[in-house]
């Protein structure tokens, strides 16, 4: 079980390595390749790729990396209120039914666009739009998971003060 919990963060590990890549592949192809190819009066090299592909990183990225946020308690909060800890932990589990119903909305509505967009590519790749649209999905249904689980364990819920 421990192992199935690791495969975000090794996700998002490897989507951070990809999009560094990506990055660094666009840019020697636009400030390095285009001005040797234009020198060579050689046909330029295609790099419209590199965005799409980065878009498509970054939207995973956001919203699985987000879902992780939930579940190590990552996310910025406000303490205004001196609460007990009976009173912090219906706060808490309020709020994680929230994020876990704003989940399951970002989840919906993934599903959604996948199904609109199921029929256009993107311009470079002639990548189906899907793919780019489930990642709402995925990170929706991240989020929710996680949302839950924080609910069902409120052992963790108030074991760090300063969250």
């Amino acid at each position: 079980m421990a192992l199935i919990a690791r495969i975000p963060k090794v996700l998002v590990s490897f989507l951070l390595i990809a999009a560094i890549v990506n990055l660094l592949v666009g840019v020697f192809l636009r400030y390095v390749m285009v001005p040797v190819t234009d020198w060579l009066d050689l046909d330029p090299i295609p790099f419209t790729w590199v965005e799409e592909v980065g878009e498509m990183l970054l939207a995973y990225l956001t919203l699985i990396g987000a879902a992780i946020g939930v579940r190590e308690r990552a996310h910025f909060t406000l303490h205004v209120l001196n609460l007990t800890p009976r009173g912090r932990l219906l706060v808490d589990r309020i709020h994680f039914t929230l994020v876990a119903i704003v989940g399951l909305l970002v989840a919906w509505f993934g599903v959604r666009l996948c199904i609109l967009n199921s029929t256009l590519t993107t311009p470079g790749l002639e990548i189906n739009l899907a793919v780019l649209y489930g990642s709402a999905v995925i990170g929706g249904v991240l989020l929710a998971i996680y949302a839950i689980s924080m609910i069902v364990a409120p052992s963790r819920l108030g074991a760090d003060p300063l969250h």
